[in-house]
């Protein structure tokens, strides 16, 4: 919790204010959240405070809410080349981004830097705003153009950057980037770039991304969802069932029917 509080700070989320008469105020909670690895051990424990959503009122809180999200495929498709990229990512993505609408929150319970009720956050961004994503990602496409990458007519969240005869891919997932480029220099320069505008974390080699496990050999890469697949098992008590090559009911006779009806 008090990682999260030292990064609000440090990208300047918000700035403390008085109360304001005409203007709600929204409240904040804590979401906690346990980050496991492919093989299912504990990477981290996360703390993550975010906006009461439901409180805010379209036309008055928000308007434009959209982000582009990557497609699943998409995802895949240059997994068969992210295998071999570095992957970044964003410490707190949100709090890059800048809102066009004022919005106000209570100070959290507990780390209230003055104990009084006249005082509140006027916020730049925070996770849970409606239109948090969409202000991250306009800030993030601005920086990605800025440097000479273009983005993709067809995939808003993809950015290619043409170099003499290397093209570095940029996949943007939300607050997740993987950077796919045949020449390492170009790695490097795109990472130092990022990190000149925005605290990242680097995750080294692909290894896990989105519950896919990519595993490699000498000769080539392999994509998996083992740990995805048994968690799912889990959820729903189906550890223990009997394996079956084609998993249908027995017995069960099937038959095409084609209905038709006037709609005159």
């Amino acid at each position: 919790m008090k990682e999260e509080l030292t990064m609000i700070e440090k990208n300047e989320t918000w700035i403390l204010v008085d109360r304001p008469i005409h203007k709600k105020v929204i409240g904040v909670k804590w979401i906690f959240k346990t980050k496991l690895n492919a093989n299912g051990n504990i990477n981290k424990y996360k703390a993550r405070l975010v906006v009461k959503w439901y409180s805010q009122e379209p036309g008055i809180d928000f308007i434009d809410t959209f982000a582009p999200m990557s497609r699943l495929n998409t995802i895949k498709l240059l997994l068969a080349l992210a295998a071999q990229s570095t992957w970044l990512d964003v410490k707190s993505a949100f709090f890059n981004g800048i809102l066009n609408e004022e919005i106000y929150d209570e100070q959290p319970d507990g780390f209230e830097k003055e104990i009084t009720t006249n005082k509140v956050y006027l916020l730049k961004a925070l996770y849970g705003l409606k239109q948090a994503p969409r202000a991250w990602y306009s800030r993030l496409d601005s920086h990605l153009l800025s440097l000479g990458f273009e983005r993709s007519m067809n995939k808003g969240t993809l950015y290619v950057k043409y170099v003499d005869k290397h093209k570095p891919i940029v996949l943007v997932y939300i607050d997740d980037l993987l950077i796919i480029s045949d020449k390492e220099q170009l790695v490097e320069e795109f990472k130092g770039n990022m990190k000149d505008k925005f605290e990242m974390n680097e995750l080294g080699l692909l290894t896990y991304f989105l519950g896919m496990e990519i595993t490699r050999s000498i000769y080539d890469y392999f994509l998996c969802q083992k740990m995805f697949t048994l968690k799912l098992l889990n959820k729903f008590a189906m550890e223990n069932y009997k394996l079956v090559n084609t998993p249908i009911a027995l017995g069960e006779k099937l038959k095409r029917t084609i209905e038709l009806k006037n709609k005159w």
